[in-house]
């Protein structure tokens, strides 16, 4: 059993994803505490405290400069984030930024950057990748049972949210490249294991009032000829799925991102025993519920305690899903193919 003091979290924005997951998440773990909470509003940071049982309110300044506070988590618009990430570093507060972390490369290198001058840590809040299901995957992956990697497929999509949503504003970093097209780059990138090499990208289409991209394609290019297809969009069918295809075999999962903590996944798995249709063999796994927004702290308060190390570099995950979002823009500007090592 591990034993340290809870982390104290500082809350900055009552977004829905904090009302509904996060904060849920910090009152359950048994790592991190919730100390505050901060909005741009007193009024408003009142309302959700006293909601929550928590007995500090106050702005943004307010949570930055409490000396309680270990941990700010950062739930606004993209395109405040890099100006209060860096408030908080710099401030000596560790850093929860939910995804996209930014807007543009520079942005995030400079959030990076000011972390670890100021001796603390900054991780982007993919939850998803801290549920067991994926673990699961690569295990099938890493015994060879559907042999050489060849493909991956996602696609992430859900209905319309309304038109008064901030993801609709492309001043503060909108757009659902940014917003839900950033969970299959991710998750293409930890199935493969690696950095693609390039990206190719398509805005299919734009928001008729605001401009903002609605939904779009991309193909990755990996080593040893391996490539992702990712697609997202606002406004259809909900989706969140990815395929896996191996020469010998293919995987895939039904609800690969936004996950509720009761709720029961299952890693399909397709492969041959022998050259035929007949040969064919299903198995299909079962994985229990769990929380990977909680399993996400716990690893984040574990790590930078130094209880426990994580198996993923905070900061390097970070900047290298970074510069995958930003050959999108590139590619989305030039209508062509970028090589990410022309651009970095």
């Amino acid at each position: 059993m591990i034993r340290m003091n809870p982390l104290k979290f500082g809350i900055i924005g009552c977004s829905r994803i904090a009302k509904r997951s996060v904060i849920p998440a910090i009152l359950e773990s048994e790592f991190a505490e919730l100390e505050m909470i901060g909005s741009r509003t007193v009024e408003k940071a009142k309302e959700l405290a006293k909601e929550l049982g928590c007995h500090k309110y106050g702005t943004y300044e307010d949570v930055m400069s409490n000396n309680e506070v270990d941990v700010v988590y950062i739930s606004t618009p993209i395109g405040t984030h890099e100006e209060l990430a860096k408030k908080a570093t710099s401030a000596g507060k560790h850093v929860y930024c939910e995804k996209s972390s930014t807007y543009n490369l520079e942005s995030a290198k400079s959030m990076v950057e000011n972390a670890k001058q100021n001796n603390v840590r900054i991780m982007e809040g993919f939850m998803f990748r801290f549920h067991s299901q994926h673990k699961k995957v690569r295990d099938l992956i890493d015994g060879e049972k559907i042999g050489d990697l060849i493909a991956f497929n996602s696609i992430f999509g859900f209905p319309a949210f309304p038109k008064n949503d901030i993801r609709y504003t492309d001043k503060i970093g909108g757009g659902f490249l940014n917003d839900c097209g950033c969970y299959p780059v991710c998750s293409s990138r930890m199935i493969f294991n690696e950095e693609p090499l390039s990206v190719y990208y398509n805005r299919q289409s734009n928001d008729p009032e605001t401009g903002v991209d609605i939904r779009g394609t991309s193909i990755l290019k990996y080593k040893n000829d391996k490539v992702a297809t990712l697609t997202y969009g606002n406004g259809n069918f909900y989706q969140a799925n990815y395929e896996v295809w191996g020469n010998d075999g293919f995987i895939s999962l039904d609800r690969a991102y936004s996950v509720p903590p009761d709720f029961v996944t299952r890693v399909n798995l397709q492969y041959t025993v022998e050259n035929n249709w007949n040969g064919r063999r299903e198995e299909i796994f079962e994985i229990k519920p769990e929380n990977h927004f909680l399993k996400m702290i716990d690893t984040f308060c574990l790590d930078i305690s130094g209880k426990k190390k994580s198996l993923l570099n905070f900061e390097d995950e970070l900047l290298n899903q970074a510069k995958v979002m930003e050959a999108h823009r590139l590619s989305d500007k030039s209508h062509k193919e970028e090589w990410l090592s022309d651009i970095f």
